[in-house]
């Protein structure tokens, strides 16, 4: 029976074969020679007892008992490296603490708070990475922008659902005033097309009917916090949960003419794997957020 369970090895160049279609394009991706390749798949092969690739003139395509492998194949390797980060963990630094961090979340909110928390627990190192960064090891916790629940993650509100229509006074004023929604139409509205917080959300929460009025034109920004500082250069108004905006509407720098806004579903979590025990600089963090979120400034 041991002899028809493939190595990982094999795995991996059956994954990178399917993938690319070639023994040369494979021996790239997976750090082997051709030869080696071809030879690793040839043992694979073997010990499944059938062919896994049909050979074309176009290159190699899966079987069928090919397709039946490469997808255990993934689920397989998946599992194993799940299992070497968590073994892996039992004796790493409990002072090391790996967080998924949004971008717009810690430029507006969580690094001009940081220095408390680095301040009080000098000895623990924080590395904050973000969702996009490829190959990093799994984080102990991550910050979140949606609705729960997530599978297999504890998750704690931190703030969002009150969103505000903002923009800055001056432009507010030259537009000719928003003194009731029907005004939006003679306005410019300035949206980040990956977040939720939009006009149609605006006018689901006002229950508004079909024939209000439209914004005038709307620009879309691919970075968050574009949308916050275009909202500021009076170039629009903007639909911000207020927590982002604090000092900003403090300031006068913008306004919430009206008190426009709604509540969101979709807000910003912190979020744990629910069957991990969590590490002494994880809970020392968690309590230190909890408390932040709580701090009137």
């Amino acid at each position: 029976m041991n002899s028809r369970i493939p190595s990982t090895a094999g795995l991996r160049v059956l994954i990178a074969l399917a993938e690319r279609g070639s023994t040369v394009a494979a021996a790239d991706a997976v750090n082997l020679s051709q030869s080696a390749v071809s030879k690793q798949l040839s043992k694979l092969e073997a010990s499944v007892g059938q062919r896994l690739f049909v050979r074309h003139t176009s290159g190699l395509q899966l079987s069928e008992a090919g397709q039946i492998y490469l997808e255990q194949a993934k689920i397989a390797l998946k599992a194993l490296e799940d299992a070497a980060l968590r073994v892996a963990r039992l004796s790493s630094d409990p002072d090391v603490l790996r967080l998924h961090l949004l971008p717009i979340l810690g430029d507006r909110w969580l690094l001009p708070r940081f220095a408390r928390f680095a301040e009080r627990y000098p000895s623990i190192d924080v590395q904050f990475t973000s969702f996009e960064t490829p190959g990093q090891a799994e984080p102990d916790a991550a910050f979140r922008y949606g609705a729960p629940p997530w599978r297999g993650q504890a998750a704690d509100y931190l703030f969002g659902a009150d969103v505000a229509l903002v923009g800055a006074p001056e432009y507010i004023s030259r537009v000719g005033g928003l003194e009731v929604l029907d005004d939006i139409g003679r306005f410019t509205l300035l949206e980040h097309p990956q977040t939720p917080n939009c006009w149609q959300n605006l006018r689901a929460a006002l229950a508004l009917s079909a024939e209000a009025p439209e914004p005038r034109h709307y620009v879309r920004f691919g970075f968050y916090t574009l949308v916050i500082r275009a909202a500021i250069a009076g170039q629009g108004l903007a639909l911000i949960p207020r927590e982002l905006i604090v000092r900003e509407l403090a300031s006068g720098d913008l306004i919430n003419p009206g008190g426009l806004g709604f509540e969101s579903p979709n807000c910003y979590w912190f979020t744990r794997p629910a069957d991990r025990t969590p590490r002494r600089a994880l809970n020392l963090f968690h309590d230190w957020l909890m408390e932040e979120i709580t701090r009137r400034e």
